[in-house]
């Protein structure tokens, strides 16, 4: 009786070991069926240019600080003039934010957009929506360099 008993386990585990692997292999296979998600790339800007047209400057000599800030502008906020002295861009992640040249000329930036900053040129920023601006800038700068240079002495309408 003990070896039937033995017998009849012994098959019920077979069987049941059999069901789990076939089990696991069919939702194996389900999931190699399934299309695989690849990285995608988007390129969003390539430019020698600044918004205002205006080539940018030659790169620096010497060793680079890459430098990366993240900037939340409240509804209604206007910065001071100022300018870089370094290179810089940057994407747009929430609102709109428009910059105003020295000069008058304007570019109002969407969400999503990049932009590339003036260098050396005078100019500010408004944030003339309704919600706050959040933008990632990437500047290419060097130790010891301000990313800008503030101009209070020009005062803003």
């Amino acid at each position: 009786m003990n070896k039937i008993l033995y017998r009849v386990f012994a098959a019920i585990l077979i069987i049941c070991g059999t069901v789990a692997v076939t089990t696991a292999c069919k939702e194996a296979n389900a999931q190699k069926e399934e299309p695989v998600a690849s990285v995608q790339s988007t390129e969003l800007i390539r430019t020698s240019q600044s918004w205002d047209g205006v080539e940018l400057p030659d790169y620096f000599q010497g060793r680079p600080e890459l430098v990366a800030v993240k900037y939340v502008f409240p509804a209604g906020q206007k910065l001071g003039w100022h300018h870089h002295p370094v290179m810089n861009y940057g994407i747009l992640i929430q609102g709109e934010l428009t910059i105003i040249g020295q000069d008058g000329k304007e570019k109002t930036v969407h969400e999503g957009e990049p932009v590339v900053e003036m260098v050396n040129t005078i100019h500010h920023g408004e944030n003339r929506g309704t919600k706050p601006v959040i933008l990632y800038m990437f500047y290419l700068s060097q130790k010891n360099l301000p990313l800008a240079v503030q101009h209070p002495e020009i005062p803003l309408e």
